[in-house]
Formats: C-alpha cells, sequence, structure tokens
C-alpha cells in the first residue's frame, strides 16, 4: 500500500525572541484596546438585559463586540511571546476575551430569543454587564503596566 503523502522531517529552528520590553509593549497594546473594547462591549450586554423591547441598535451594538472581541483574540494568539510570565497572562487574557465574547453571544441570544418565555425573560433581566472577567482583564493590564519588564503578578 502505497503512502501518498511522505512525511518530512522538518528542521525546526527555536524562534529568536523578541526583547522583554517589546514583548511586555505588544501585549499592553492589545489589552490597551481590549480594555477600551470592554466599555462598549458592556454597555451593549446591559442594553439587551435592560427591561422593556430590546432594540436592534443593542443587536448591531454586541455584534459588533462581538467582533471586536474575536479579533483581538486572534491579535493576542499571535503575540510571538517567549517569557514565562507573558505566556501565562498572554493565555490568562485570552480566557478572559473568550468569556467576554461568549458572554456577548449569550446576552444576544437570550434578548432575541426565538424561543422566548418566563424563564427567558427572568434570566434576560439578571443580565447587567459583563462582570467579573472584564474586571480581572482590566487588573491584568494594570498589573503589566505596573511591573513594566519585571514579573506579571497573579497571571
Amino acid at each position: 500500500m502505497a503512502v501518498p503523502f511522505a512525511r518530512r522531517r522538518r528542521c525546526h529552528s527555536l524562534p529568536v525572541g523578541l526583547p522583554r520590553t517589546d514583548q511586555v509593549r505588544a501585549l499592553l497594546a492589545v489589552l490597551d484596546e481590549a480594555v477600551t473594547a470592554l466599555r462598549f462591549a458592556d454597555e451593549a450586554v446591559a442594553a439587551c438585559g435592560a427591561p422593556g423591547k430590546v432594540s436592534g441598535q443593542a443587536a448591531e451594538r454586541c455584534g459588533r463586540a462581538g467582533s471586536t472581541f474575536h479579533r483581538l483574540q486572534a491579535r493576542l494568539g499571535g503575540l510571538p511571546l517567549t517569557e514565562a510570565d507573558l505566556v501565562e497572562a498572554q493565555a490568562y487574557a485570552g480566557r478572559l476575551l473568550a468569556y467576554d465574547q461568549w458572554m456577548v453571544r449569550q446576552s444576544l441570544d437570550l434578548a432575541f430569543s426565538l424561543h422566548p418565555g418566563a424563564s427567558t425573560e427572568a434570566a434576560r433581566l439578571q443580565i447587567n454587564g459583563l462582570g467579573r472577567p472584564a474586571d480581572d482583564l482590566r487588573r491584568l493590564r494594570d498589573a503589566l503596566r505596573q511591573t513594566g519588564s519585571g514579573p506579571v503578578p497573579g497571571s
């Protein structure tokens, strides 16, 4: 039996890392943009939980927020970080952004449910923003900014 694709041994050289200060700067740039996006997204999510009929504008704002979080996750994941604490902070920030994106989607699903009912409406009215994970992302960014080129605490 012939093997259609022969596997080649690839020679992977270790990536030459950027200096730590450049890695911190790159991570901070993404986190700064993420923290800026949080306010807009928090307001959009809270609008989905407001009493009464949810506006189409709230849906549009949530859609933009979800797209922004998706783009930020891609940028974050593409950072060439090599320092262990920065890689850990990168992964943690990625999880927090994934939660924010999930929360935006869940808010939309509850606000514009195909099967509205009393329990769906009760759950929707509990939505008041992104919550603690958004605060955690802000704290991570602030800790990284404070430490500069030192180790990142608590990531």
